[in-house]
């Protein structure tokens, strides 16, 4: 059921929309320096190059951003001076999602007292996972929508997670006005083309993967936020370009390109192997946080050589 929101309680709600989430955006990375510090510089110069392309914004902090790696002091300096180095032309959106729902409204707010935010991309709650039911989900994403000042976006990432966000469950949170569209990170095109057909045409579904991001394009999806975006933002642009111009023999022989790329930067060599891409493309990746692992020779090597091929 629709919940009833007061329209003083979401200040900023007409500033962002479903439509303002079509295209390609960013899920950007943290550089960290060899102290393990946030190397702010190259967190400014990256936005810079990437400022350049075509992408219709960012995205602070999600899972790419290291999140989970970083205390509220340093999360909330580096939305800011992301925010600051973020032309107004681009979408802005903040990485939340504590492990109750009282945590996750807390650090919107928090956020959003601080920092102009378009949106707050929200992820799953997973520590106790077998509560985590559907219906548990539908309370939790309410409650945080009632109470954001800002639009939210629902996110759903499994494979870190454990759990999903079903269509029939994005379809019942799609009622709610404050909450606009839906990452889904999964590969599974069937389930996000279920959703696509179950919320409404102004509610925006955007696949997280860059592995099936021609098919999910193909299927409705209006966009995504991809990883591998951030070494090959114009290589996805290509590709949503490709099949919104119905030119689908080239947009699959992009996607072709794309996904061991996309597999090499995600799936198999994780966020290390983003970070050695980003260096290799003339970016700067910087350095992970333990316990993740940096990406060693041989890895550097294979991701070269996915880059050759992509560039080629």
């Amino acid at each position: 059921m629709k919940q009833p929101v007061s329209p003083q309680s979401i200040p900023n709600r007409a500033a962002l929309s479903a439509q303002d989430l079509r295209g390609v955006f960013l899920p950007i990375p943290t550089p960290f320096n060899s102290a393990g510090a946030i190397d702010f510089g190259a967190l400014h110069s990256n936005i810079a190059k990437w400022s350049q392309t075509a992408i219709g914004g960012f995205v602070l902090l999600g899972s790419t951003g290291e999140r989970v790696n970083l205390d509220e002091r340093e999360y909330l300096e580096l939305i800011a001076s992301a925010r600051e180095n973020v032309a107004e032309r681009l979408t802005f959106i903040v990485g939340a999602g504590q492990q109750s729902t009282r945590g996750t409204i807390n650090e919107i707010r928090r956020v959003a007292a601080s920092v102009s935010v378009d949106a707050f991309l929200v992820i799953t709650p997973s520590f106790y996972r077998p509560s985590i039911t559907q219906d548990a989900l539908v309370a939790h994403y309410q409650a945080v929508a009632d109470a954001s000042p800002a639009p939210v976006i629902l996110y759903s990432m499994p494979a870190l997670t454990g759990i999903r966000i079903e269509p029939q469950t994005a379809a019942l949170l799609s009622e709610h006005e404050n909450i606009i569209g839906i990452k889904d990170s999964s590969n599974d095109v069937a389930g996000l083309a279920e959703t696509i057909k179950l919320v409404p045409e102004d509610f925006a579904v955007l696949t997280g993967n860059g592995t099936v991001l021609q098919e999910a394009l193909a299927a409705g999806a209006c966009g995504g936020i991809l990883a591998v975006g951030c070494v090959a933002p114009e290589l996805c642009l290509e590709i949503y370009s490709a099949v919104k111009a119905g030119e689908a023999k080239r947009a699959s022989k992009l996607q072709s390109t794309l996904t061991p790329l996309a597999q090499a930067v995600t799936t198999r060599f994780g966020i290390g192997g983003l970070k050695a891409a980003l260096d290799l493309k003339g970016y700067t990746g910087g350095y992970v946080r333990a316990p993740l692992r940096e990406a060693d020779s041989e890895a550097r090597e294979e991701i070269r050589r996915c880059l050759e091929l992509a560039f080629l």
